[in-house]
C-alpha cells in the first residue's frame, strides 16, 4: 500500500485532459453508443490511467471527456494512435460546435487537502 507522499507524488505528476464536445441534440445517444464502445479501448491506451464520460448538467447534449494520463507525451502518443483517428472521424460529425480540449496538472492533490482539512480539526 502506497504512502499518502507517494499518491501526492504521483498526482503531481500527471496530466488531465478534460473535452468539452457539444453535440447535436439528436446525435448524442449515438455518441453515447460509439464511447461505450471505444472506451475500454482508450483506457487501455498506454498511460491512459482513467476515463470517464461526464454530461453537462444544464446543457444535456454537451458531453464532457475526462481522462488521467501519466504526461504529456502518453496523451500525444494516443492522439497520434489509430485508434483516436477512427474513434474522432466518427465523431466529428456529430458535433454542434467547435469541441474545447483543456489539458492540467495537479497543483495541490485532494489527498494533501484531505489530510490538511483533518489535521485542522484536531
Amino acid at each position: 500500500m502506497g504512502t499518502s507522499n507517494d499518491y501526492y507524488r504521483l498526482a503531481l505528476a500527471m496530466l488531465i485532459r478534460i473535452v468539452r464536445l457539444p453535440l447535436d441534440p439528436s446525435r448524442v445517444a449515438d455518441f453515447k453508443a460509439h464511447f461505450a464502445e471505444v472506451a475500454p479501448q482508450i483506457r487501455q491506451q498506454p498511460g491512459c490511467t482513467h476515463l470517464e464520460l461526464w454530461t453537462n448538467a444544464s446543457y444535456p447534449s454537451v458531453m464532457i471527456t475526462h481522462s488521467h494520463w501519466t504526461g504529456d507525451a502518453a496523451l500525444q502518443t494516443y492522439r497520434q494512435s489509430d485508434l483516436f483517428k477512427a474513434a474522432w472521424a466518427t465523431v466529428k460529425p456529430m458535433f454542434a460546435a467547435r469541441p474545447q480540449a483543456f489539458s492540467a496538472s495537479v497543483s495541490h492533490p485532494a489527498a494533501a487537502i484531505e489530510a490538511e482539512a483533518t489535521n485542522q480539526r484536531t
